[in-house]
């Protein structure tokens, strides 16, 4: 390798040694060992550890066609120490900050979209609902007055015709008498049969 890709070489793997502290931090704040399964630390800590790994070698691939010296190894070493020494403290504040930002901007948003969007939707739908309900008793009163005024009505005008049939009843003879009977009580048969058919169709339709 000649000085310079030497020289990017090395600097490359500092700069990953710094990528790894600040990558390392970040894993071990977010996974919670302490609250965590082993299992699943485990295979956390395994895909962690393969993922940097491939990284490396891309960049080392990308730097110096992945050629490996022993001295890359020191400068990933110093890089990491570097993290650790010079930025880790400044690195955890500016993380933490971070997180504490966006959860305030996410609990603000939220307030913000429920009370100027879901509760203001859910106050008109409860409204339109409220006046839905109203209307549908509103016409129910309304439909029952009319069939009882109506029921009334029809009772009246209906009287003298039942008291006009009640008078021609007692003149009619008596066989005239048993023939309508006879008719009544088969339309009523008829009546019944069919009543009787259509519960059992709509029985059946329900199973």
């Amino acid at each position: 390798m000649t000085l310079s890709t030497q020289f990017m070489t090395m600097l490359a793997m500092v700069s990953m040694g710094l990528f790894f502290g600040i990558s390392l931090d970040t894993y071990q704040y977010f996974l919670k060992r302490p609250k965590r399964k082993r299992s699943i630390v485990f295979i956390h800590d395994i895909l962690f550890w393969v993922l940097q790994a491939l990284l490396m070698f891309y960049v080392l691939f990308l730097v110096n066609k992945g050629e490996v010296r022993i001295y890359l190894a020191l400068a990933l070493l110093l890089g990491f120490a570097m993290y650790k020494s010079l930025f880790q403290t400044l690195y955890l504040q500016l993380l933490k900050g971070i997180i504490s930002f966006c959860v305030h901007a996410y609990r603000f948003l939220l307030r913000i979209g429920v009370n100027i969007v879901y509760k203001p939707i859910k106050s008109i739908i409860f409204f339109l609902l409220s006046i839905i309900i109203a209307l549908g008793k509103g016409l129910m009163a309304l439909v029952n007055g009319i069939i009882r005024t109506l029921r009334f009505i029809i009772g009246i005008l209906f009287k003298p015709i039942e008291w006009l049939l009640s008078l021609l009843w007692l003149i009619v003879p008596k066989k005239g008498k048993l023939f309508v009977e006879r008719i009544f009580n088969k339309l009523a048969g008829y009546y019944f049969e069919i009543k009787n058919y259509l519960k059992q169709w709509m029985a059946k339709r329900k199973k």
